[in-house]
């Protein structure tokens, strides 16, 4: 089910529901709250007020489905990942993209940024993680990985970098695995 819903945690009960004609997949907040961003399977992202739920506009982000999104920190940027195997970077408040990483050949499937919004990562079905400086666009470590990735997700304090993915161990074939990798900051 293509369907938004929008929960009251206080009562647990849902405050809204919407149903999409189309896929969509991850939602991402501004830091004030006051909108929000949906990835979806036609390629564009809708920008919604909250708590109106008025569309702002429809972005024209890629050329293939959005799969995920992400905030940085401190409200200057998203990135979003494609089937198209691309990471778009946009200006929040122009809503225009103003970079692309390039280094992934499979669908992106996560994408984060650290807790200084200095570096994003991001991973598909590659054999790496890629993780890239956003102000150059040039990736400055890839961590290698067996199979595919699921999430990525940054630390809030700390640059260590939490994944999780299909890749296998040799003690349980069907299980997934979970690391966390951490480098100091140059």
């Amino acid at each position: 089910e293509d369907e938004l819903t929008i929960v009251d945690v206080r009562k647990l009960k849902p405050v809204h529901k919407q149903k999409f004609p189309y896929e969509i997949n991850e939602i991402a907040w501004n830091k004030t709250g006051d909108l929000f961003f949906i990835t979806t399977g036609l390629g564009f992202v809708e920008v919604v007020n909250y708590p109106s739920l008025d569309v702002v506009c429809k972005l024209n982000a890629h050329t293939a489905g959005c799969y995920c999104i992400a905030m940085d920190p401190l409200d200057r940027y998203f990135a979003v990942g494609s089937a198209d195997s691309l990471v778009s970077l946009w200006n929040v408040k122009e809503l225009l993209c103003i970079k692309t990483f390039t280094k992934l050949e499979w669908p992106v499937r996560t994408v984060s940024f650290n807790h200084t919004g200095e570096f994003i990562a991001y991973a598909s079905e590659d054999p790496f993680i890629d993780i890239a400086n956003i102000q150059t666009g040039r990736s400055i470590h890839q961590i290698p990985c067996k199979a595919a990735m699921n999430s990525v997700e940054w630390n809030p304090k700390y640059n260590l970098l939490a994944y999780a993915g299909d890749d296998k161990n040799k003690y349980q074939a069907d299980d997934g695995v979970f690391r966390i990798f951490g480098f100091e900051s140059t």
